[in-house]
């Protein structure tokens, strides 16, 4: 089931009405505001539509994914991860000592195991 609140936070970000997103997506302001509230289901060309329209990918509107807020000196912004990236990561937290040497520089720990991979 498509989550409500990120098709709002999806259609907010783009500074769309519920009308103009349906117009986009070609379906009434009625079957958006069901989509939101998650009384009825998007087909999956509306979702298709949705992540063209919106910038979003299917598992950011389906909740399948993992939100990261980012923070940097300009703004914050919010990216998404997917459930292996999640454990991918909480994986190489165990080892603290690879986990530091990996993070502690991203792009020379990308190196790293890069080299190591071959």
């Amino acid at each position: 089931m498509l989550k409500g609140n990120r098709l709002i936070e999806a259609r907010k970000r783009k500074g769309l009405t519920q009308s103009e997103l349906g117009n986009l997506v070609g379906v009434g302001k009625s079957a958006i505001c069901c989509y939101e509230k998650e009384t009825r289901n998007p087909t999956l060309e509306t979702i298709i539509e949705f992540m063209h329209v919106l910038g979003v990918t299917a598992d950011y509107l389906l909740g399948t994914d993992n939100l990261i807020k980012v923070e940097s000196n300009e703004a914050q912004e919010y990216r998404t991860m997917t459930k292996e990236e999640v454990m991918f990561i909480d994986e190489l937290r165990k080892d603290k000592l690879v986990y530091e040497i990996l993070f502690e520089d991203p792009k020379r720990g990308s190196e790293l195991v890069k080299k190591r991979i071959g």
